[in-house]
């Protein structure tokens, strides 16, 4: 049954490439020549108050950064979160915000609201990021520095995650010890077209010339498809050196199962040969496979080298202490990763918030909700 050994060995190399990957990464420098800071609007489109949702909007208003606006899109007039926008706007009446209400049929709300939000931007760099994104001191500098280089056309960042529950700490857990890793590996192999929804910095004539966002208001995962779209024009993609926090709450099994099964599905559709090889990163699977058909060597080595890899990159790179304490889980974490990835190659709906979206094998979606959306346009 030596070749039961086979998948764990191969898993085993996986990880140690992602300790090789730990160690070379080296994102772009917080100032290359002239640490000019161009005038720079902050697009936020908001669905909702996501948890410490207050925190993270103040976190952007109270940045340390010459000029800069943010514009706030919602969809409908009685959203939740209108009243902390109304709050941030009163604590910084000279900083220049803007709320609108934006009702979009775009399949993708999100990107609709963008897409209004960009129209009414007074400057010529745009920053989107997801709507519970907190960020450090200094963040709008640093992640704007790296477009003093031409050859940039975006820049964006890595993350970390909080949570309240145990479910959402096997989720952060594989954000930290699975999701980042795939990231590093990606970049040290350079695969470097995608950019992460944590930070996303670009000119606006960039985006202008990919078709704006009308482009990519089809697609749920809109944030890799801007990336990919900008780096086809020619551009680098780089990351920022900084590291930003989303929250996940207190969110139920369901719950997080279900925000996995739709992140799943979307990288799916998006990179079917990248999901379809993310089979050989299950090293606790294959490493206990391998101890059950008594190879301990290659199942030991598995499950060391990625536990051990795991614990780097999540409390070395991404300075996620959390992951020391709960170093423990990444086995069953992994397990339920796994689970979550069978899932995925199966079905075609995903739930969106408070949408159910069927997606197409081009990554285009439509929400089942509107029966006019059935058939967008290319």
């Amino acid at each position: 049954m030596i070749w039961l050994a086979i998948p764990a060995i191969a898993a085993a190399a996986y990880y140690c490439l992602v300790t090789i990957a730990a160690a070379r990464w080296r994102p772009a420098p917080a100032g290359v020549r002239t640490h000019s800071h161009p005038p720079l609007s902050i697009l936020k489109p908001i669905h909702g108050r996501d948890p410490r949702f207050y925190e993270a909007i103040l976190s952007h208003a109270a940045q340390d950064y010459p000029e800069f606006e943010i514009l706030f899109g919602v969809n409908t007039p009685d959203d939740p979160a209108l009243r902390d926008l109304e709050r941030l706007q009163a604590e910084f009446p000279r900083l220049h915000m803007e709320i609108a209400i934006v009702p979009t049929a775009a399949p993708n709300a999100k990107v609709g609201v963008l897409a209004e939000l960009a129209r009414r931007a007074r400057h010529s760099v745009f920053l989107v990021n997801d709507s519970d994104i907190v960020v450090e001191p200094g963040y709008l500098r640093a992640v704007t520095a790296p477009l003093e280089d031409p050859g940039v056309g975006m820049v964006t960042c890595l993350y970390r995650a909080g949570a309240e529950s145990w479910a959402s700490r096997f989720e952060a857990l594989g954000i930290a010890t699975e999701f980042a890793p795939s990231v590093l590996v990606a970049r040290l192999l350079g695969v470097a077209e995608f950019a992460l929804g944590s930070t996303m910095v670009f000119r606006a004539d960039a985006l202008e010339r990919i078709g704006g966002f009308a482009a990519i208001a089809n697609y749920l995962a809109d944030d890799y498809q801007l990336g990919c779209r900008i780096a086809q024009l020619g551009y680098r993609i780089e990351f920022a050196p900084v590291v930003v926090e989303t929250h996940l709450g207190g969110g139920t099994w369901a719950e997080v199962w279900r925000h996995q099964l739709r992140w799943s599905r979307t990288i799916r559709v998006s990179r079917p040969s990248g999901y379809y090889g993310y089979v050989v990163t299950h090293a606790t699977l294959w490493g206990l496979v391998a101890l059950a058909a008594h190879q301990w060597q290659a199942g030991a080595a598995a499950l060391a080298v990625r536990v051990l890899a795991g614990m780097w990159v999540g409390a070395g790179v991404l300075g996620d202490r959390k992951v020391l304490r709960y170093f423990w889980l990444i086995p069953l974490r992994d397990l339920f990763g796994f689970a979550v990835w069978v899932a995925g190659i199966f079905g075609d709906t995903v739930q969106w918030r408070d949408r159910q979206l069927k997606l197409r094998p081009d990554g285009r979606i439509f929400d089942e909700g509107r029966p006019d959306e059935a058939h967008p346009p290319h």
